[in-house]
């Protein structure tokens, strides 16, 4: 498994939540994605970066089907109330993105952001965990903005002859 890079919220140790909605995939895994072609044999069910932002947990999670942006209760604040299968739009310094709300047993209710789906494109578990990490370093970053050009310069010539 490759080191997390540092992202700009401080990552927390691994909670029971996060193992628990790692056992509640690997369990997805076994029974509902078993035998289906498009899993990617060199992934496993991770979830990874899971750190406290506005009361709530943010993180992600790789499996051999996807890798999403997944946000959790957290000890200050519940998810809001959204349908199942209702897209809720979360606004992160990156910009707003609609996460779907699901619902599992064993984890409860949790808001998910698809990144890749399906994950073939990737040769190892170690290429999904840093592409994952990367998202959520980019999602907790602000678009910088782009440099202003300054006035062209032309010289006499280049005025007359257009180059």
């Amino acid at each position: 498994m490759s080191a997390q890079p540092s992202v700009g919220a401080s990552a927390a140790p691994r909670s029971a939540d996060e193992l628990r909605l790692e056992r509640t995939f690997e369990g997805i895994l076994a029974t509902r994605m078993a035998g289906l072609e498009f899993l990617n044999p060199r992934l496993r069910v991770a979830a990874l970066g899971f750190r406290d932002w506005r009361g709530l947990r943010l993180g992600a999670l790789v499996t051999p089907w996807c890798i999403n942006l997944m946000l959790m209760d957290g000890a200050a604040e519940a998810l809001p109330p959204v349908r199942q299968g209702d897209a809720h739009p979360w606004a992160f310094p990156s910009g707003v993105y609609g996460f779907m709300a699901h619902t599992e047993a064993d984890v409860g209710t949790y808001h998910q952001c698809s990144l890749f789906s399906p994950v073939t494109e990737f040769a190892s578990q170690e290429d999904a965990e840093q592409a994952a990490h990367a998202a959520l370093e980019a999602l907790l970053q602000a678009p910088q903005p782009a440099p202003v050009a300054g006035p062209a310069r032309l010289s006499r010539r280049g005025l007359l002859t257009g180059g």
